[in-house]
Protein backbone atom coordinates (compact mmCIF):
# COMPACT_ATOMS: atom_id res chain seq x y z
CA UNK A 1 0.00 0.00 0.00
CA UNK A 2 1.23 3.45 -0.51
CA UNK A 3 1.99 5.75 2.12
CA UNK A 4 1.30 8.64 -0.19
CA UNK A 5 -0.73 11.06 1.25
CA UNK A 6 -3.14 12.62 -1.12
CA UNK A 7 -5.78 15.84 -0.90
CA UNK A 8 -9.89 15.88 -0.62
CA UNK A 9 -11.51 18.82 -1.96
CA UNK A 10 -14.40 19.84 1.09
CA UNK A 11 -17.73 18.39 0.37
CA UNK A 12 -19.96 21.15 -1.27
CA UNK A 13 -23.51 20.32 -1.74
CA UNK A 14 -25.59 20.16 -4.80
CA UNK A 15 -28.85 21.09 -5.25
CA UNK A 16 -29.74 18.41 -7.90
CA UNK A 17 -32.55 16.33 -7.72
CA UNK A 18 -33.22 13.12 -9.68
CA UNK A 19 -35.42 9.93 -9.21
CA UNK A 20 -33.44 7.08 -9.92
CA UNK A 21 -35.09 4.43 -12.13
CA UNK A 22 -38.45 6.29 -12.24
CA UNK A 23 -38.43 3.88 -16.01
CA UNK A 24 -38.37 0.84 -13.38
CA UNK A 25 -41.42 1.87 -11.41
CA UNK A 26 -43.52 3.16 -14.52
CA UNK A 27 -43.06 -0.54 -16.06
CA UNK A 28 -43.62 -2.31 -13.06
CA UNK A 29 -46.71 -0.59 -12.65
CA UNK A 30 -47.52 -1.21 -16.81
CA UNK A 31 -47.17 -4.66 -15.84
CA UNK A 32 -49.61 -4.46 -13.00
CA UNK A 33 -52.28 -2.35 -14.94
CA UNK A 34 -52.35 -4.49 -17.91
CA UNK A 35 -52.02 -8.23 -16.00
CA UNK A 36 -55.09 -6.18 -13.86
CA UNK A 37 -57.40 -5.35 -17.18
CA UNK A 38 -56.73 -8.92 -19.11
CA UNK A 39 -57.71 -10.90 -16.23
CA UNK A 40 -61.11 -8.90 -16.04
CA UNK A 41 -61.52 -9.38 -19.47
CA UNK A 42 -60.11 -11.99 -20.99
CA UNK A 43 -60.99 -16.02 -19.85
CA UNK A 44 -58.53 -19.01 -20.47
CA UNK A 45 -60.70 -21.27 -20.27
CA UNK A 46 -63.33 -19.29 -23.27
CA UNK A 47 -59.93 -18.63 -24.79
CA UNK A 48 -57.98 -21.94 -25.57
CA UNK A 49 -54.02 -22.00 -26.34
CA UNK A 50 -54.45 -17.92 -25.42
CA UNK A 51 -52.17 -16.80 -22.40
CA UNK A 52 -53.52 -14.63 -19.96
CA UNK A 53 -51.14 -11.96 -18.42
CA UNK A 54 -49.55 -14.00 -15.84
CA UNK A 55 -46.41 -15.13 -15.80
CA UNK A 56 -46.28 -17.17 -19.11
CA UNK A 57 -47.65 -14.31 -21.05
CA UNK A 58 -45.39 -12.92 -23.68
CA UNK A 59 -45.45 -9.41 -23.27
CA UNK A 60 -45.11 -9.97 -19.00
CA UNK A 61 -41.85 -11.57 -19.86
CA UNK A 62 -40.87 -8.75 -22.44
CA UNK A 63 -41.73 -6.14 -19.98
CA UNK A 64 -39.60 -7.80 -17.97
CA UNK A 65 -36.69 -8.23 -19.85
CA UNK A 66 -36.61 -4.61 -20.79
CA UNK A 67 -36.82 -3.85 -16.96
CA UNK A 68 -33.62 -6.18 -16.27
CA UNK A 69 -31.84 -4.62 -19.45
CA UNK A 70 -32.02 -1.14 -17.68
CA UNK A 71 -29.49 -2.16 -14.97
CA UNK A 72 -25.71 -2.28 -15.78
CA UNK A 73 -24.29 -5.51 -16.63
CA UNK A 74 -20.79 -4.19 -15.02
CA UNK A 75 -20.31 -3.67 -11.08
CA UNK A 76 -22.41 -0.28 -9.88
CA UNK A 77 -23.28 0.99 -6.79
CA UNK A 78 -26.55 2.05 -5.17
CA UNK A 79 -27.52 4.11 -2.61
CA UNK A 80 -30.60 4.78 -0.57
CA UNK A 81 -30.32 7.74 1.11
CA UNK A 82 -33.80 7.53 3.29
CA UNK A 83 -32.76 4.41 4.67
CA UNK A 84 -28.90 4.61 4.92
CA UNK A 85 -27.92 1.35 2.96
CA UNK A 86 -25.41 1.15 -0.30
CA UNK A 87 -25.98 -1.36 -2.43
CA UNK A 88 -22.51 -3.04 -4.12
CA UNK A 89 -24.52 -4.66 -7.08
CA UNK A 90 -23.41 -6.30 -10.63
CA UNK A 91 -26.64 -6.96 -12.84
CA UNK A 92 -29.56 -7.79 -10.73
CA UNK A 93 -27.19 -9.52 -8.05
CA UNK A 94 -26.26 -7.67 -4.85
CA UNK A 95 -22.60 -8.25 -4.06
CA UNK A 96 -22.78 -6.55 -0.63
CA UNK A 97 -24.97 -4.41 1.38
CA UNK A 98 -23.59 -1.58 3.83
CA UNK A 99 -25.02 0.52 6.09
CA UNK A 100 -24.14 3.95 5.47
CA UNK A 101 -24.38 7.29 6.85
CA UNK A 102 -26.45 10.08 4.08
CA UNK A 103 -26.47 13.89 4.36
CA UNK A 104 -28.49 15.46 7.49
CA UNK A 105 -30.25 18.07 5.45
CA UNK A 106 -29.60 20.75 7.88
CA UNK A 107 -28.65 23.92 6.58
CA UNK A 108 -26.06 26.53 8.73
CA UNK A 109 -25.79 30.45 7.84
CA UNK A 110 -22.67 32.11 7.91
CA UNK A 111 -23.69 34.81 11.05
CA UNK A 112 -24.07 38.14 9.64
CA UNK A 113 -26.96 36.85 7.24
CA UNK A 114 -23.55 35.74 4.66
CA UNK A 115 -23.80 32.49 2.83
CA UNK A 116 -25.81 29.65 3.51
CA UNK A 117 -24.79 25.96 3.59
CA UNK A 118 -27.30 22.70 2.90
CA UNK A 119 -25.72 19.67 3.72
CA UNK A 120 -28.11 17.61 1.43
CA UNK A 121 -26.24 13.95 -0.51
CA UNK A 122 -26.89 14.82 -3.94
CA UNK A 123 -29.51 12.23 -6.21
CA UNK A 124 -28.64 11.22 -9.30
CA UNK A 125 -26.67 8.94 -11.34
CA UNK A 126 -22.83 9.96 -11.26
CA UNK A 127 -19.60 7.37 -11.49
CA UNK A 128 -16.35 7.22 -9.82
CA UNK A 129 -13.81 10.17 -10.29
CA UNK A 130 -11.10 9.31 -8.55
CA UNK A 131 -9.91 7.04 -5.85
CA UNK A 132 -7.88 8.01 -2.68
CA UNK A 133 -5.67 6.07 -0.33
CA UNK A 134 -5.25 7.72 3.15
CA UNK A 135 -6.74 11.13 2.40
CA UNK A 136 -6.37 14.63 4.12
CA UNK A 137 -9.57 16.48 4.53
CA UNK A 138 -9.17 20.12 3.73
CA UNK A 139 -11.74 21.58 5.96
CA UNK A 140 -14.03 24.25 4.15
CA UNK A 141 -15.58 27.72 5.67
CA UNK A 142 -18.34 26.24 6.82
CA UNK A 143 -16.76 23.42 9.26
CA UNK A 144 -15.02 25.97 11.05
CA UNK A 145 -18.40 28.41 10.98
CA UNK A 146 -20.60 24.95 12.79
CA UNK A 147 -17.69 25.03 15.26
CA UNK A 148 -17.91 28.77 15.84
CA UNK A 149 -14.51 29.28 15.04
CA UNK A 150 -12.64 32.10 12.90
CA UNK A 151 -11.52 30.73 9.36
CA UNK A 152 -7.98 30.54 8.96
CA UNK A 153 -6.00 32.59 6.30
CA UNK A 154 -3.22 30.06 6.57
CA UNK A 155 -4.28 26.77 3.92
CA UNK A 156 -2.39 24.36 6.41
CA UNK A 157 -4.41 25.00 9.23
CA UNK A 158 -7.55 23.85 7.15
CA UNK A 159 -5.57 20.31 6.84
CA UNK A 160 -6.91 17.27 8.83
CA UNK A 161 -5.82 13.94 8.76
CA UNK A 162 -6.97 10.52 9.93
CA UNK A 163 -10.56 11.85 9.55
CA UNK A 164 -11.88 10.60 6.38
CA UNK A 165 -11.11 6.99 7.18
CA UNK A 166 -8.13 4.45 4.83
CA UNK A 167 -9.94 5.12 1.54
CA UNK A 168 -11.99 7.85 -0.25
CA UNK A 169 -13.84 7.56 -3.60
CA UNK A 170 -14.84 10.64 -5.21
CA UNK A 171 -17.71 10.75 -7.10
CA UNK A 172 -17.87 14.82 -8.22
CA UNK A 173 -17.69 18.46 -7.24
CA UNK A 174 -16.23 17.36 -3.91
CA UNK A 175 -18.43 14.68 -2.49
CA UNK A 176 -16.82 11.30 -1.44
CA UNK A 177 -17.34 7.72 -0.18
CA UNK A 178 -15.32 7.70 2.67
CA UNK A 179 -14.59 6.63 6.29
CA UNK A 180 -15.79 7.77 9.54
CA UNK A 181 -14.35 7.98 13.25
CA UNK A 182 -18.58 7.73 14.21
CA UNK A 183 -18.96 4.40 13.16
CA UNK A 184 -22.34 4.52 15.81
CA UNK A 185 -23.51 7.14 13.83
CA UNK A 186 -23.80 5.00 10.51
CA UNK A 187 -27.88 4.21 9.28
CA UNK A 188 -28.56 8.09 10.66
CA UNK A 189 -28.14 11.08 7.69
CA UNK A 190 -26.00 12.99 10.04
CA UNK A 191 -23.12 14.14 7.61
CA UNK A 192 -22.67 17.30 5.55
CA UNK A 193 -23.56 16.07 2.14
CA UNK A 194 -20.48 12.82 1.60
CA UNK A 195 -21.05 8.78 2.56
CA UNK A 196 -19.59 7.80 5.30
CA UNK A 197 -19.14 4.15 5.52
CA UNK A 198 -17.60 1.42 8.22
CA UNK A 199 -13.97 0.25 7.69
CA UNK A 200 -14.47 -3.29 6.38
CA UNK A 201 -17.12 -2.07 3.67
CA UNK A 202 -15.11 0.65 2.93
CA UNK A 203 -12.47 -1.42 2.00
CA UNK A 204 -14.62 -3.72 0.02
CA UNK A 205 -15.89 -1.12 -1.88
CA UNK A 206 -12.64 0.43 -2.83
CA UNK A 207 -10.94 -3.01 -3.95
CA UNK A 208 -14.11 -3.58 -6.12
CA UNK A 209 -14.60 -0.13 -7.46
CA UNK A 210 -12.70 1.47 -10.22
CA UNK A 211 -13.07 4.81 -11.93
CA UNK A 212 -15.79 4.91 -13.98
CA UNK A 213 -18.06 2.42 -11.74
CA UNK A 214 -21.59 3.91 -11.41
CA UNK A 215 -23.09 5.54 -8.74
CA UNK A 216 -26.96 5.63 -8.43
CA UNK A 217 -28.37 7.91 -5.38
CA UNK A 218 -31.92 8.26 -4.75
Amino acid sequence: MSKKKSFVAACIPLGALLLIFMSLAIAGHLIAVQSSSQRKNISVENNPGQAGWGETSPMNNDLRRRIVNLSPRELYIVMDTANNILYLKKGEQTIRKCVISCGSGNILSEPGGGRKWIFDTPKGEFFVKSKIREPYWIKPDWAFIEEGKDVPKDAKDRVEADFLGEYALGFGDGYFIHGTLYTRLLGRNVTHGCIRVGDEDLRELYMAASIGTKIFIF
